[in-house]
């Protein structure tokens, strides 16, 4: 048992743990969070503004961008953070697991830190997915999420700061020098107690860590009572017979010649980084499309060349929608106009280029062309400064009704779209009208249009 104890202290011996890759993987990720907590917080007051809130709308892909970028940072972090775990497993079983009150809230924080980093990168990636085989809402739980995070990986920081700062650079070492690593918590001496010297040679020397004079070669020499590290493992007979030609024959096994490098290791972490973001990024961007094997969605996939997110179907909008009574109302001040489809084609139209682009991430840019709302808002003389509600004919949703500021009223690329990329408007996406606004998440590009009222201040 000692051995086998003894041999799992030198598996976890790897010249990667160590407080300056744990640094180095550590500064990456939380760049990777502090981007996603940043992005996030954007999409979610885009959906939910506070009311002294205006926001950009140019660029007309700024959402796209934001949006993308907060995806693929949130997919980014599987790999780093399966990597910053690596390289700190052993301290998080170190012995003894509480050393005082000060000991004790670091590692509550820290567990509680990887516990919500785990939920939240998780409930993201499946909600790209549109899977949601949980009981709490999503969107909220998500967004508290962010905050939890982002306090705990301040408490962190402070906590680790003495160490980060001394292994920020390169020229600081890898922090082996230290022996055990314990400042660190790179878990080199995770379980070997006092005796730091039984296999520091492995973790600590060149990147290969294979020490000479290995243990199991000198335990099976003739000469045991020679070789102090045997006689601790064995005492100073071993057994006979069977069992020890045995024992000799899986001790004399040769070891691997080479154990994982510093540099192999950040190239392997660099490269699955690379892959999942380069193999899932393409639903955003365009160059990387022909790449795109695992994104949830693919461009120029779905009616018109447009991918579809929320189906007729779903809405259960499908006869309202082609019924030949439908019309759209608008309402301000008091006064209500109902407008036929024939009616919206006979007004001035406008043809725009503006990319859909919903918070799952995914993206298309499409002609749209339809009515300008400023338009319309002029013709029911609704004053500048006012706000709209987009009702749509679906009645059940989050996003049944929605909020456009005065910013996404008055711009000239703002319609109440009746085509899309030459063609009339498809079921699915929103015939017989929809909206479609500048550098809007398109959970707000409301479908299957019924309703526009003016919001009084």
């Amino acid at each position: 048992m000692r051995q086998l104890m003894y041999e799992a202290q030198r598996a976890l011996a790897s010249p990667v743990r160590n407080p300056r890759m744990a640094t180095v993987i550590g500064r990456l990720l939380g760049a990777a969070f502090l981007i996603c907590f940043g992005t996030g917080l954007y999409s979610h007051f885009l959906q939910e503004p506070l009311d002294w809130m205006r926001f950009a709308t140019r660029p007309e892909f700024l959402y796209q961008v934001t949006q993308g970028t907060h995806i693929i940072a949130g997919i980014a972090c599987f790999p780093l953070l399966l990597a910053k775990l690596y390289i700190v497993f052993p301290a998080l079983f170190a012995y003894p697991p509480v050393r005082g009150f000060v000991h004790f809230l670091e590692r509550a924080s820290i567990a509680l830190f990887v516990g919500a980093s785990l939920v939240q990168i998780t409930i993201g990636l499946l909600n790209t997915f549109q899977w949601y085989p949980w009981p709490f809402p999503f969107r909220q739980v998500h967004f508290a999420l962010g905050w939890v995070l982002i306090g705990l990986l301040v408490i962190h920081i402070a906590v680790k700061l003495p160490v980060i700062t001394r292994y920020w650079s390169k020229s600081s070492g890898s922090g082996s020098e230290s022996g055990s690593g314990s400042e660190s918590g790179s878990g080199s001496d995770s379980g070997s107690g006092t005796d730091s010297g039984s296999g520091t040679d492995s973790g600590s020397g060149s990147d290969s860590g294979s020490g000479d004079g290995d243990h199991l070669v000198d335990a099976v020499s003739a000469d045991r009572a020679a070789d102090a590290e045997a006689v601790r493992l064995w005492g100073t007979t071993r057994p006979g017979g069977l069992t020890g030609r045995l024992l000799d024959y899986i001790d004399a096994t040769p070891r691997p010649s080479s154990r994982v490098s510093r540099r192999g290791f950040l190239t392997t972490v660099g490269v699955a980084t690379t892959a999942v973001v380069a193999l899932t990024a393409g639903q955003t961007f365009t160059p990387l499309n022909a790449v795109n094997l695992f994104a949830p969605r693919k461009k120029g996939v779905g009616q018109q060349g447009v991918p579809v997110n929320r189906t007729s179907e779903q809405a259960q909008v499908a006869d309202a929608a082609l019924a030949s009574s439908w019309t759209l109302t608008l309402a301000v001040a008091g006064t209500e106009r109902s407008f036929t489809r024939a009616e919206l084609l006979a007004l001035p139209q406008t043809e725009v280029r503006l990319p859909i682009a919903c918070v799952e991430g995914w993206s298309q840019m499409a002609t749209w062309r339809g009515v300008r709302l400023r338009d319309l808002a002029d013709l029911m003389k609704a004053d500048p400064e006012t706000s709209f509600r987009l009702i749509s004919l679906e009645e059940r949703g989050s996003f049944s009704k929605t909020q456009m500021g005065r910013e996404y009223v008055r711009d000239s690329l703002t319609l109440v779209a009746l085509e899309l990329n030459g063609e009339t408007l498809d079921l699915e996406h929103g015939y017989p009208a929809r909206m479609i606004a500048p550098g809007r998440p398109g959970v707000l590009q409301t479908k299957w249009l019924s309703r526009i009222e003016a919001i009084e201040s």
